[in-house]
């Protein structure tokens, strides 16, 4: 009877240890799932979002479950192209999933998508109730006069809007935002110029600025710009981007009618200056990698190449591309006055994504005076293209939503022959984890 005792006692401990065993393996919303999508999802996933649903609460997500797991599987989501086996690979904004991340998510889908202990939860993130100011609150905003209104048929618009902000002094900007407040679904993007005092469009306004990729458009320097799925311009301490007493700010639209209804069309600007007589050691220019001719034929995969001489030294902070709706990737090497060819940035791209890469401080690509940027982009023109309208099309350069293009905007400033020496040197006394830091290409 003992023996027989003992042996039910050893099985009921086994099976309370299994239980145990089985219950710290389990994956739950509120312990492991919750953190994850804070920090990574719910900027975007919220209620008053663009997003198609929100990822707030369990009740939220569970019946999202599976779509979740599919799409952070195929590192869809969060909409974050980089391939990170090649050039830089560490960036500021980087909102990636990490594999474990990935794991976890995958996971919980599979087993069940288990709520867990309410107990558990972190607390609710808080999010304004109107513009989502990723960085802080502006200290300047800039709106429309006026609504623009987009008829619900007809053919691509570009209409320009010029604002007078109002500026009586120099200032620096540390960052910049534009957010759509009206007619998010009609605006592929918006570019911002600065109408300085004296400048005549693109005869002048970059005469500051020697380098011959300077971005200048028609109305004026190059702002900022706005495209689906972008964030703020945030430049790193001791650089910024000058904005003159007397600037007018030019909004240049790219909209395209839904086919549906009439739509309005208003944005918002959000500037943070650096404080009133601080002067940055360099000033933030915009310049454009790429921009070659493209010839897409049908139902096929193209490519098309473009170059860009720098004549100054320069420090890339970020990394914009920029196609259109047959966009598929997009890569930029650096070929160094040695000859010697290093990848800088590999990025899938998306139509509705067109995001900013930020490179991380110490990773910025240094790029001695005499390098050429080679850009080589790539358009799917086949049926596989969820995006593409018209597979049987031969498309050419143009600026319409169903023309392409293909190019990068890069956030650079330019560097003495000093200072390039001694970033340089100071980068080669850290361990190297990355290409594209100049470390042998000085000699």
């Amino acid at each position: 009877m003992k023996s027989t005792l003992s042996f039910l006692m050893l099985i009921a401990a086994i099976t309370v240890m299994s239980t145990a065993a089985m219950a710290q393996d389990q994956v739950t919303f509120t312990k492991e799932v919750a953190p994850i999508l804070q920090q990574k999802c719910q900027a975007c996933h919220h209620p008053g979002t663009s997003a198609p649903m929100s990822l707030v609460t369990y009740q939220d997500a569970r019946p999202w479950a599976k779509a979740i797991k599919a799409r952070v599987a195929a590192r869809e989501m969060p909409p974050w192209f980089i391939d990170k086996n090649v050039g830089v690979e560490h960036f500021e904004n980087d909102e990636s999933l990490t594999d474990q991340q990935i794991a976890t998510l995958v996971k919980w889908a599979d087993d069940g998508a288990l709520q867990g202990n309410p107990a558990d939860m972190p607390p609710l993130r808080q999010f304004p109730n109107d513009q989502t100011w990723q960085i802080g609150k502006p200290d300047m905003t800039v709106t429309l006069p006026k609504d623009v209104i987009v008829k619900a048929q007809g053919s691509d618009w570009w209409p320009d809007v010029t604002v007078d902000p109002g500026l009586t002094e120099d200032r620096y900007i540390q960052w910049i935002q534009i957010i759509p407040t009206k007619g998010y679904n009609v605006i592929h993007h918006i570019r911002t110029e600065m109408v300085r005092p004296g400048d005549t469009g693109n005869n002048s306004g970059g005469q500051d600025d020697p380098d011959s990729a300077l971005d200048v458009g028609e109305q004026g320097v190059w702002l900022s710009e706005y495209a689906i799925g972008k964030g703020p311009d945030v430049f790193r301490e001791g650089s910024g981007r000058l904005i003159k007493a007397g600037t007018k700010i030019n909004f240049q639209f790219h909209l395209h009618p839904n086919g549906k209804t009439e739509t309005p069309v208003s944005v918002v600007m959000g500037i943070k200056f650096y404080p009133q007589g601080y002067t940055p050691q360099h000033t933030i220019n915009t310049i454009t990698a790429g921009g070659g001719n493209v010839d897409i034929r049908p139902n096929e995969i193209s490519r098309s190449d473009g170059y860009t001489l720098l004549k100054q030294n320069t420090r890339i902070l970020s990394y914009q591309p920029h196609i259109h709706i047959r966009g598929k990737a997009i890569c930029t090497e650096a070929i160094y006055p040695n000859g010697k060819k290093e990848t800088i940035t590999c990025a899938r791209f998306e139509f509705n994504w067109m995001r900013n890469y930020v490179y991380a401080d110490d990773e910025q690509p240094l790029l001695p005076k005499g390098t050429i940027l080679h850009t080589t982009i790539w358009h799917d023109n086949t049926a596989e293209n969820e995006n593409n309208p018209d597979p049987d099309a031969q498309i050419t350069t143009g600026s319409r939503t169903v023309d392409e293009m293909g190019h990068a905007y890069l956030n650079v400033y330019y560097m003495s022959d000093e200072e390039l020496k001694k970033e340089a040197e100071a980068r080669k006394a850290k361990p190297k984890t990355l290409t594209s830091t100049l470390t042998s290409t000085t000699q």
